[in-house]
């Protein structure tokens, strides 16, 4: 079976450098493995960063131990559902790429919001540093 995105075509990845998805195969496939459920494709920016160290979820700081680089503002990375919507819900929420976000996330994130905070990456991504 193969993995759909939010717009209903096939899912693309969501990013190699760094290394993404729950498997780390550059992928936001859902999975029930995944408790967490990392299936949107977020492109961080500074201020989501802050706010998921602020609510616990440090994806800054390196964990060489997990093969985890820390994140920069720019990275694409396979964010839980849950804590994007909850950036969401504080002002904060991280662009998402539809096409790379697994279908499974309307399960907690209606479309709209989605769709609010779509992007492309841009070529030069320093501009989500602020």
């Amino acid at each position: 079976m193969t993995a759909r995105n939010v717009l209903g075509g096939p899912l693309e990845p969501c990013g190699t450098e760094p290394m993404t998805g729950f498997f780390r195969d550059g992928s936001c496939t859902a999975s029930t493995r995944d408790a967490g459920r990392h299936t949107i494709c977020a492109v961080v920016s500074a201020d989501f960063l802050r706010f998921q160290r602020e609510i616990g979820n440090d994806l800054s700081t390196p964990r060489p131990q997990w093969g985890f680089p820390g994140l920069r503002p720019g990275d694409r990375w396979c964010v839980t559902a849950a804590n994007w919507l909850r950036a969401y819900d504080a002002g904060v929420a991280a662009f998402v790429v539809l096409a790379a976000t697994d279908e499974a996330a309307l399960e907690l994130v209606p479309l709209s919001a989605l769709r609010a905070h779509a992007v492309d990456v841009p070529d030069d991504a320093r501009g989500l540093a602020g």
